[in-house]
């Protein structure tokens, strides 16, 4: 077993490619790999894209064109730690555009059904606080959002 990581796949019904293209213009420190093509006699027409392969914020990912078969749900997702309210609202609306869809709590689904989880870096620190007031108030708050609103988290915390 190689020791460089783990990669992700993710099972599209034919839109591997533009959705590779769509998170590498999103994240930095993101690229298109190798894109591999469906011979001739393949479940999948002739010439199109089988796979691609792509890194997004440095985190490697193979796109597969596997058909109509799978779908993604919320059982799985990415979080995406931001350190600023302009962070959060960039991935949001870059990640709910096109057909995306808002979801509770940080939680959003792009156009391709993924799911992702835009979420304040301090929120963690934040429900964890060894004070249990603290705590149940972000709790609370965050309970009642869809997009985050540091301010407002922060706000609870200090119990404004």
């Amino acid at each position: 077993m190689t020791t460089d990581g783990f990669t992700t796949c993710l099972w599209f019904d034919g839109q591997a490619e533009e959705a590779a293209h769509h998170y590498v213009s999103i994240f930095k420190n993101s690229s298109i790999g190798k894109i591999a093509r469906y011979p001739e006699g393949a479940l999948q027409a002739a010439g199109s894209v089988m796979t691609v392969e792509f890194t997004a914020n440095g985190h490697r990912f193979l796109g597969l064109n596997g058909g109509p078969q799978f779908k993604f749900t919320e059982a799985a997702s990415f979080m995406i730690f931001c350190e600023s309210q302009e962070e959060i609202d960039y991935y949001w609306t870059r990640l709910t555009e096109n057909g995306g869809e808002p979801g509770p709590c940080g939680w959003l689904k792009d156009r391709f059904g993924v799911s992702w989880q835009v979420v304040p870096d301090r929120l963690s620190a934040m429900i964890s606080d060894p004070d249990p007031a603290k705590a149940s108030r972000v709790t609370q708050a965050f309970m009642a959002m869809s997009k985050f609103d540091i301010a407002a988290l922060e706000k609870a915390y200090a119990g404004e």
